[in-house]
């Protein structure tokens, strides 16, 4: 059974906005008192957390699907729907974000980082709020905006200090017990590591965390063995550990030629040419071992390695190796500047960013992308001429219309909004201006406005009576 899991594709999916509502208040003696529809509520946000108490992705990988709750639609009486409820889900420390493509989206680093996965939709403006001076009565409302739905790759990437890598069954978990409280699984054949152990060392005044990474071999980076799954443990860390064994009882290795090959696999994986390096000589406590370390360790430092021989077993050299591990520890915190726990990478748009594209694709449509454009078709009640004629005035005060004369669209030819699954396709009009020319003074209701006083209709009836007898006697026989 799986009880660790450091990648998963997660699928999320935002709350929608809730509908606005088109109403007209109505009581006793004020039958049309005006519009009085309330906005619909937010859709609920999709929302990564870090977690100190969460260590893996375990359950994301057993529930991969999560979704947000969506925003209550608007009411009569200036009444707003209710918000959608943000669903916060936990991930480790260490998280990095990617999209589908492999593009990191948010390197989550630090208790209580958090990071937006699926942004919940808004809400639609009732008729309420789309009253104007020109627009008193609007008959129509907008509809929510569907929430943020997309795919998203989690893998967990230790924070750790220090990283213990070398060959199956050199002692990286035996050394990672004794140094620290961690309690890991120990045995003599290879691959009894199957997960990542994390350990925390006192050393003087110095804490730090300590990681063994899963056995590695020639061919780990290339998919081969347990290591290229847990490499990504290691690029975290301030400093890399080799540790050899002295007392192997295979007959075709020997700790050099075991050094050069983990050191060929994270040159492949790449990234780490800048980590300081420390090896360790573990198992001295076999005499064959401690003939061997001495035999080998000139060769080593020759290298420019700092080398300490240990054995997990009798306990001996730990102190000098934590004590070294802590000054270097020290050395790469005081180097390392300030910054903010949350890593996201921000992709801002361009100065001159219209807000929308107009291209004409093979098969002769103009197709408009944008956000804005995008979103208001996306909240328009197409089965309402009025909300359509409102549609027409944004995207003409936009510049759109402009836009697809100039790409050189001509009356008739057919223009798309959105993408190819998703869009609203018609025949364009040039001359057609906005909704307003189309519906009349649109949105306005002459019951509405306002009784004027009993002398003006008076002096008006009297104009009225005066003119049509004007023109009877400009008609009458001589």
């Amino acid at each position: 059974m799986t009880t660790f899991v450091d990648r998963v594709e997660l699928h999320v999916a935002a709350g929608n906005g809730g509908h606005g509502c088109a109403s007209v208040h109505r009581e006793k003696f004020k039958p049309l008192g005006g519009p009085d529809g309330g906005n619909g509520g937010r859709g609920g946000d999709v929302t990564l957390v870090v977690d100190q108490s969460v260590t893996t992705l375990l359950e994301y990988h057993h529930s991969p699907h999560r979704k947000a709750t969506n925003g209550q639609p608007g009411a009569g009486d200036n009444r707003s729907g209710k918000d959608g409820q943000d669903l916060v889900l936990p991930v480790p420390d260490g998280t990095v974000i990617l999209d589908k493509q492999g593009n990191v989206l948010a390197d989550l680093v630090g208790q209580g980082t958090t990071f937006v996965a699926g942004q919940g939709g808004r809400g639609g403006l009732g008729n309420a709020a789309l009253a104007s001076a020109r627009r008193k009565a609007p008959g129509f409302a907008l509809l929510g905006e569907p929430g943020e739905a997309r795919d998203i790759v989690m893998e967990l990437k230790t924070v750790a200090d220090v990283a213990l890598v070398g060959y199956p069954s050199a002692g990286k978990s035996s050394l990672i017990s004794v140094l620290s409280a961690a309690k890991p699984k120990i045995a003599d054949y290879p691959f009894t590591t199957l997960v990542p152990n994390l350990g925390v060392v006192t050393a003087g005044s110095t804490v730090y965390t300590i990681a063994d990474v899963p056995g590695l071999i020639p061919g780990a980076s290339q998919g081969k063995g347990l290591g290229l799954e847990f490499l990504r443990h290691v690029e975290r860390c301030s400093v890399l550990v080799h540790i050899l064994d002295t007392a192997t009882l295979e007959s075709d290795r020997d700790p050099v030629t075991d050094l050069d090959a983990i050191e060929a696999e994270l040159q492949q994986y790449g990234g780490l040419e800048n980590r300081p390096r420390i090896v360790v000589l573990n198992k001295i406590d076999i005499p064959d071992g401690q003939d061997l370390a001495e035999m080998i360790r000139p060769d080593l430092e020759a290298r420019g390695y700092q080398v300490f021989e240990v054995s997990a077993v009798a306990r001996t050299g730990l102190k000098e190796l934590s004590f070294a591990l802590a000054g270097i520890i020290a050395e790469a915190r005081a180097a390392k500047p300030k910054e903010e726990a949350t890593r996201i990478v921000i992709r801002p748009k361009a100065v001159d960013d219209a807000g929308f594209t107009v291209t004409l694709e093979e098969d002769g449509i103009y197709r408009v992308r944008g956000e804005k454009p995008e979103r208001w078709v996306r909240q328009t009640d197409f089965n309402n001429d009025e909300a359509v004629g409102y549609l027409a005035d944004r995207l003409n005060r936009l510049g759109v219309e402009d836009e697809l004369m100039k790409a050189g669209a001509r009356a008739g030819d057919g223009v798309a909004i959105g993408a190819e699954d998703n869009a609203v396709v018609f025949d364009w009009e040039p001359t057609m201006m906005a909704g307003a020319e189309m519906l009349g003074r649109r949105g306005e209701d002459h019951r509405l406005e306002a009784p004027r006083p009993a002398a003006t209709r008076r002096r008006e009836r009297e104009a009225e009576r005066d003119e049509a007898q004007r023109e009877y006697d400009g008609f009458k026989p001589f």
